[in-house]
């Protein structure tokens, strides 16, 4: 299953029944599935076939799907409307009585605005069952064009994301090698760390220096950081070869990256192990910014 993005257009016509619709779908990221679904007057017994069409295929993005339809060729009827009448008659009967003029005619009626309206023919029960299973299948013309969208653009992030996967684990490895780490480079730093001391203090208890550098060195040790994020790039992975909607369960992760990155930087006592973690933390920030897209 591939992995699919979260943003994504489309679009397609149908026609049927003397009727011609147009579905629209957008989708941008969105924490869930939400659904702001717009039909047209008449149409509203298609909101729960949509949704669940909709729900069936996506499992997160903040979704705008719009139907409008159109009656094509259909001979129309023509309403009286009997209110708005009413009020013209009982309008022109009271000016009547105020001035001497001639009485309206029948044409002059039926001229004026809302008197007269004219309403598309109502298809029976039948025809609309018709109509609203040939609706839906256009929805899921469109929802299949929106889902292969998604995918293109998933496709193209599954490759920046595996990119920058192969980067941390190539700085990861840099840290691992850091002459820094080396047993005899901790050593030095602290055997001038304690001289410098005794040096500004010599009646510090040599033993308890002892006690403490040890405990410096086994605090400022990153093996176990470096484990760690080694285990995440293997599980982020993983979860990329796997596909599907998997965002949260990476950002997850991106989560857990950033803070074995961190204290990583914080256990760094040479210029050299902190300049990695800085690009490490880079790399990370980006693989987050990536994922955010992902479904």
């Amino acid at each position: 299953m591939p992995l699919c993005s979260m943003t994504g257009f489309a679009s397609s016509d149908g026609a049927g029944e003397s009727w011609r619709w147009t579905w629209e779908i957008r989708s941008v990221n969105g924490r869930g599935l939400d659904i702001r679904l717009r039909l047209p007057p008449g149409f509203e017994q298609l909101e729960f076939p949509a949704r669940e069409r909709l729900v069936a295929r996506l499992a997160r993005g903040n979704l705008q799907v719009a139907l409008t339809v159109e009656q094509q060729g259909a001979a129309g009827r023509i309403r009286i409307n009997d209110a708005v009448l009413g009020e013209v008659i009982s309008a022109m009967e009271a000016i009547g009585r105020r001035i001497d003029a001639q009485p309206p005619t029948l044409d002059g009626i039926l001229s004026l605005r809302g008197v007269v309206e004219a309403a598309d023919a109502e298809p029976d029960a039948a025809t609309r069952a018709r109509l609203a299973e040939m609706i839906l299948a256009g929805l899921g013309a469109t929802l299949a064009e929106l889902v292969a969208v998604r995918a293109r653009e998933g496709s193209a992030i599954e490759t920046v994301l595996s990119n920058q996967l192969d980067a941390i684990e190539r700085l990861t490895g840099s840290a691992a090698r850091s002459p820094a780490r080396a047993p005899e480079a901790v050593r030095a730093r602290l055997t001038e760390q304690i001289s410098m001391l005794l040096d500004a203090a010599p009646a510090l208890d040599t033993d308890r220096l002892h006690q403490e550098a040890v405990l410096l060195a086994t605090k400022a040790d990153i093996r176990e950081e470096i484990d760690r994020i080694d285990a995440h790039v293997a599980a982020a992975r993983d979860l990329i070869a796997r596909g599907g909607p998997v965002g949260r369960r990476l950002d997850f992760l991106a989560q857990e990256f950033n803070r074995e990155v961190n204290t990583l930087c914080a256990k760094s006592n040479d210029r050299s192990l902190t300049a990695i973690g800085l690009e490490l933390k880079a790399v990370v920030d980006q693989l987050r910014e990536q994922i955010q897209n992902l479904e």
